[in-house]
């Protein structure tokens, strides 16, 4: 596909993925447009590659505007929250944006788009790393954000067979690298150990990709994916006793060495859920969080490394990257 002169839009250019997109698009010459909410942090918008427009991705007429002369679409704006006081709060957000952006997309004649899902709407695969065909029904998946992922991504499929929506499906595994402000669940747990403030863990395990990998997935499967087909972006399979120890040899730490069962940390959880309804702020440790990790969140992209020549750097470098930029932005002593 070549990069003629049509418009590219992102939403949600002012998070983690989004904008990593919106920077792989910029370099190859793309003319990149932003959508941003007038409340979002602005950290990665500082020198963004393009030019910004202000809405909210659930707002059928913002989303018109700002889909006007577009040629191509990434939809990557979410509600990435793994709690929150009222779960299905995400869960609507999730429907609602995701609706209003295809429904705009359809109307605006857009080409081809690339929906960003997640790992989260797959099931673990006990017998070894999960592909695309392990879709989770809404009943199956852990949490509000999981099922706010499943029930969109279901939403997409079914307006691609019945309405002919150009959609390619993406399902990041666990991005992390630079730019991450708020940070992601992953980065507060990469921030917590590099400042020595893990002592243990739990025997749980994550598929690592450099955020910047994922991003130049994103691209590729515009130019290279089959509408209506999902696409794992993922790098390895990583077992957190394993990431932990990693950290600890940048940071010039012991690694932590004790594995905590999870049922006692239960009630520690509901507690830390209490206190963030008090406080306002987000809990470290979430009753859904301990039920993920009884799995092994392992994925395997070689779907995407088949079909659109995708490949991720190894897992080190994506950590050392992140504490990097988490020691640049000050989160890490």
């Amino acid at each position: 596909m070549s990069q003629d002169s049509g418009t590219v839009l992102v939403t949600g250019v002012s998070g983690f993925v989004g904008s990593a997109v919106a920077r792989a698009l910029a370099a190859q010459g793309r003319q990149v447009r932003g959508l941003v909410r007038a409340t979002s942090p602005r950290a990665n918008l500082a020198d963004f590659p393009g030019t910004l427009v202000e809405g909210d991705a659930r707002d059928a007429t913002a989303m018109a505007e700002a889909m006007r002369g577009v040629k191509h679409l990434f939809h990557v704006a979410a509600d990435y929250r793994i709690w929150a006081p009222d779960p299905e709060d995400i869960v609507r957000n999730n429907l609602a944006s995701t609706r209003a952006v295809m429904e705009a997309a359809l109307a605006a004649g857009v080409e081809r788009l690339v929906y960003t899902s997640s790992v989260a709407t797959l099931k673990p695969d006990p017998a070894g790393p999960a592909d695309e065909t392990r879709a989770a029904t809404p009943e199956q998946a852990v949490g509000a954000y999981k099922r706010s992922k499943v029930v969109a991504e279901r939403l997409v499929e079914r307006m691609v067979a019945e309405r002919g929506l150009p959609a390619v499906i993406v399902n990041p595994s666990t991005p992390i690298g630079p730019r991450d402000v708020r940070p992601t669940p992953t980065g507060r747990i990469i921030v917590e150990a590099a400042n020595g403030k893990m002592p243990a863990y739990l025997d749980s395990g994550l598929n690592l990709v450099h955020v910047d990998d994922v991003a130049t997935g994103h691209v590729l499967a515009l130019e290279q994916g089959r509408i209506g087909e999902r696409y794992i972006l993922g790098g390895r399979d990583v077992r957190l006793a394993d990431m932990l120890a990693v950290i600890a040899g940048i940071m010039k730490r012991r690694p932590p060495t004790i594995s905590l069962p999870r049922a006692p940390l239960f009630p520690l959880a509901y507690a830390n859920e209490a206190l963030a309804r008090l406080t306002g702020k987000d809990p470290f440790l979430t009753v859904d969080g301990l039920k993920m990790a009884k799995h092994h969140m392992f994925f395997t992209s070689a779907k995407a490394e088949s079909e659109l020549g995708y490949r991720a750097r190894p897992w080190e470098q994506a950590l050392a990257d992140a504490i990097g930029w988490f020691r640049n932005a000050g989160m890490i002593r």
